[in-house]
């Protein structure tokens, strides 16, 4: 494929998803991306990794961060290229081949739905902490609910929307962060101070550097939902401007609020008491029920649940926009494809609603329901995060001598071992016991879709032809 090749083809698939309103600022794109990535990974899923790691989750999520950045960066060279809804669907289509464009947008939004229907349950469990005898599956299919009619209005409406369900979060961590290394410093009280870190059995890295690696695999599932921001790109303002600023402000607030907030947990709360098999309730919590402050405990409880919900509303955005960028690719049925009067793909979006309700339902069976749908979602996450960056290595070969408007530092690099990273978590997912299902229902998950693929690909061929015939 020649510059001029994919220049052309990345332009007609742009125009074939044109009809969506291009009406989120540059703030309220910043903010659906923290909304999308700031969620349950850390809210929750953080007590996986502290059993893991114990205090060197720190490292853990350092590691995972990196992953994060090499990926982003290279999304972002491609995002501005081709601002479009189906984002690193179309750039899988354009520089890979046609094939990896189906199979990373039908992944993408499988592992979406399952992941918001994680979300789901963990906001039912959170609802838990003030109404312990309710049951879980009717917060989270009532908050679904609500979350799929957000969506359904128009998409500047839904970044306001956003933008100040996100900020409450941000905020929290904040103050979170704060508060917390004031108590561990001793400013107005005794200080606290870094005992819990190293001076408890098994020291900073009590399970060694396995357990280190193991946490990993819950701080890729942090990072996830980053990317988020290259699918508003189809509905940025100003894409060329608004998407390489996003990103990378996103990327390293991210990096600062995990490392942060993570760093005060384990240091103000023995990792033995807030570490988990299963997710039960927030890290977050626990540090301020610890204290003994109940009432901090109730308002960060509201805070976790606002968080969830943030992540949940911006991955149903997601979601929705994958099935949209399939249907006008001719990947899925038409209907899909319709835009409402406010310019939102209101059929995608219930049909995602429906997944998502179904993965919800999921914890009327298990209480180990959240466990089971973030292993499946997070092997899909990683199988898309690795074909962005190979979708960008092909792209930088295409774009060779060309000038871009954002360029990537450490090319090649940084995106090999971006790889390297990724696939040998997903390895260690596959070998692992407490993982594994991610595998057994991920690779199937995969196969399907090939064969669903070249189905669809004869049966256009047959049409084709059978059309050319008479």
């Amino acid at each position: 494929m020649t510059f001029s090749q994919a220049d052309a083809e990345g332009a007609e698939i742009a125009a074939r998803e044109a009809g969506l309103h291009k009406s989120l600022s540059r703030a309220q794109v910043t903010m659906i991306g923290l909304g999308g990535a700031i969620g349950t990974g850390l809210f929750a899923g953080s007590a996986l990794a502290i059993g893991y790691a114990g205090p060197a989750v720190m490292i853990s999520y350092a590691i995972a961060g990196f992953a994060a950045l090499a990926m982003v960066l290279s999304l972002s060279e491609m995002a501005v290229v081709h601002p479009t809804a189906g984002s690193f669907g179309v750039y899988a289509e354009t520089y890979l081949n046609p094939w990896a464009g189906f199979i990373v947008r039908y992944t993408y939004w499988m592992a979406q739905v399952l992941a918001v229907g994680g979300e789901a349950v963990a906001v039912g469990l959170y609802m838990r902490f003030w109404f312990p005898a309710s049951p879980v599956w009717l917060w989270s299919l009532g908050f679904a609910a609500a979350l799929l009619f957000v969506n359904s209005r128009s998409v500047k409406n839904f970044g306001t929307f956003e933008y100040w369900f996100a900020l409450i979060k941000v905020v929290a961590i904040i103050a979170f962060v704060v508060l917390g290394l004031a108590a561990i410093a001793g400013v107005g009280r005794p200080a606290i101070g870094l005992h819990n870190l190293t001076g408890l059995p098994g020291g900073f890295m009590p399970h060694g550097a396995h357990g280190v690696w193991m946490a990993v695999i819950m701080g890729v599932f942090a990072f996830n939902g980053i990317e988020l921001i290259a699918v508003t790109s189809g509905e940025a303002e100003d894409p060329v401007r608004v998407i390489p600023a996003a990103l990378r402000s996103m990327a390293f607030r991210l990096f600062v609020f995990y490392l942060l907030a993570l760093a005060v947990i384990v240091a103000f709360v023995p990792w033995t008491s807030i570490g988990a098999k299963a997710i039960t309730g927030s890290p977050f919590v626990k540090v301020f029920a610890y204290s003994g402050v109940w009432q901090a405990a109730g308002i960060m409880n509201f805070v976790v649940i606002t968080a969830a919900l943030s992540s949940m509303n911006t991955n149903v955005y997601l979601s929705s926009r994958m099935l949209f960028s399939l249907s006008r690719g001719g990947y899925a049925p038409g209907l899909l494809g319709g835009l409402s009067r406010a310019g939102t793909p209101v059929a995608a979006i219930l049909v995602t609603g429906g997944g998502i309700l179904a993965s919800a339902a999921v914890s009327w069976f298990t209480p180990m329901a959240y466990s089971y749908l973030f292993g499946i979602a997070l092997f899909g996450a990683m199988t898309v995060w690795i074909i962005i960056l190979l979708s960008h290595l092909r792209f930088r070969r295409v774009f060779k001598g060309q000038t871009l408007p954002v360029r990537t530092p450490l090319f090649p690099w940084m995106q090999l071992a971006g790889l390297a990273l990724v696939g040998a978590v997903l390895v260690t997912m596959g070998l692992d016991q407490d993982w594994r299902l991610s595998w057994i229902v991920g690779v199937p998950w995969l196969a399907v879709l090939s064969a669903a693929y070249f189905v669809w690909k004869g049966v256009g061929r047959r049409g084709r032809g059978g059309a050319a015939g008479s």
